[in-house]
């Protein structure tokens, strides 16, 4: 089988040489950061570290985390290891809560971090002669920059199309034989139910590969794509805090995401005594960067819960793979005190024969939480008696019941009453926090 590296000595890297290249560039990295950092110098003098402290991998776990509070409490310069004139862009991210979180590039920086994605792209089957559709956002979000550098970076040609304007898309798509679709996975559900109401069969179009992150997916959803779109689905993970898209990437086992060693260091910890866990062990995923020049963070504090494994793969990458997230430390959602994950009652939806077009109600009425599950039928479930929808609610109750522990309310709306999302889906909707 043709094997497809942009980088293939550092992908396949022996894990030994590998780490020594981790511990060299960390050893510089620290340094780097405790000379122009004063809030991380702080962080370690707090601590008790200093950089000739730090040798290598193996004394990571000496220095001090960070986290998205340390980033907004930083804003907007608070966290710039270069001057600014160095520094060429800003991405940020959504700013959901409180203040952005800024992260500024310089030119090797965006260098480096095309270079993540062009592997990613690869990984996927990409080569210089395949049409790369990007459809995430372009502006402030990193999906569109971080994907189009990466396709330029293979000398795909790219059709660089942001989000949303569905109908643009497709006749893109069609007219330019788009082979590698990149978006997120929502919004790659929503374009396979667009062409099938559009009369496409899922072989109508060229697309061979799909690049899909910025938002938690199943592996339910990951086939109901592959099966509307005619593809195979590859994740992919970053975030706006350590370049953007990219940091891990999927290759064709499909089990797990490599992520690029040679610039990152992932550990697991575990979220409430931050303990480092062993490989294999599931905990939060908290991030190293060893290359970046103009805001590179130390043991950052992803929130991701997820596990590594050192496996060997198929592929021939040697790098370390992450699952995929599992849900976050803390976004995860307490019911009833039971832990819930978005995520878990998606599998249980697709598993049932439902679409992925679905949202979360949690409140709190009379001291005790609710928990309503709006989910959409298709036009074919719509026609059923009303009789017969009201056992299929009881039914899928009773299914969220058994994985979760909890009963929840389903109810069963028309079809396209749910709003659909063109950037990442909002599945969860909270009104507890409005009381507080």
């Amino acid at each position: 089988m043709q094997r497809n590296y942009y980088q293939e000595q550092i992908e396949t890297m022996p894990p030994e040489q590998l780490r020594a290249l981790q511990s060299e560039k960390l050893v510089k990295q620290v340094k780097h950061v405790y000379d122009h950092v004063p809030y991380y110098r702080d962080l370690m003098d707090q601590k008790g570290v200093r950089p000739e402290d730090i040798h290598g991998v193996e004394d990571l776990h000496k220095l001090p985390f960070l986290t998205k509070n340390d980033l907004r409490d930083t804003y907007p310069y608070g966290m710039l290891a270069v001057p600014l004139a160095d520094c060429v862009r800003i991405q940020s991210t959504s700013g959901t809560t409180g203040k952005r979180v800024i992260a500024y590039y310089t030119q090797h920086d965006i260098d480096l971090w095309e270079d993540c994605c062009a592997r990613a792209i690869m990984a996927a089957g990409g080569t210089r002669e395949d049409v790369v559709q990007v459809c995430y956002g372009y502006g402030l979000f990193t999906g569109g920059p971080g994907l189009n550098g990466g396709s330029h970076k293979v000398g795909s040609l790219t059709l660089p199309m942001s989000s949303g304007n569905t109908e643009r898309q497709i006749q893109f798509m069609m007219d330019l034989k788009a082979t590698i679709l990149c978006c997120t996975p929502s919004y790659a559900a929503y374009l396979g139910e667009s062409l099938k109401e559009r009369g496409y069969k899922p072989q109508d179009n060229a697309l061979k590969a799909g690049i899909f992150g910025a938002e938690p997916w199943t592996e339910e959803m990951r086939r109901d794509i592959e099966k509307s779109l005619g593809i195979k689905a590859y994740d992919i993970y970053g975030l706006t805090e350590t370049s953007g898209p990219g940091v891990a990437f999927e290759c064709e086992e499909q089990k797990g995401m490599h992520i690029n060693e040679d610039h990152f260091i992932a550990e697991i910890i575990d979220p409430d005594t931050g303990e480092v866990l062993p490989e294999g062990s599931r905990g939060e995923l908290v991030f190293t960067s060893l290359d970046k020049e103009a805001f590179p963070l130390l043991r950052y504090r992803t929130r991701d819960i997820c596990v590594l494994s050192r496996k060997k793969c198929s592929c021939g990458r040697t790098h370390v793979r992450m699952s995929k997230p599992m849900g976050r430390s803390d976004d995860m959602m307490i019911i009833r005190g039971v832990n819930v994950f978005p995520s878990q009652i998606e599998t249980v939806l697709l598993n049932e024969g439902y679409a992925p077009n679905y949202r979360i109600e949690v409140d709190r009425v009379n001291n005790s939480d609710t928990l309503d599950v709006y989910v959409e039928l298709t036009p074919d479930q719509f026609s059923d008696t009303v009789s017969a929808i009201t056992a299929k609610e009881r039914a899928l109750a009773g299914a969220i019941k058994t994985m979760l522990g909890i009963n929840p309310v389903v109810h069963l709306v028309p079809p396209k009453s749910i709003e659909r999302s063109e950037g990442k889906a909002v599945r969860v909707v909270d009104k507890r926090k409005l009381h507080d």
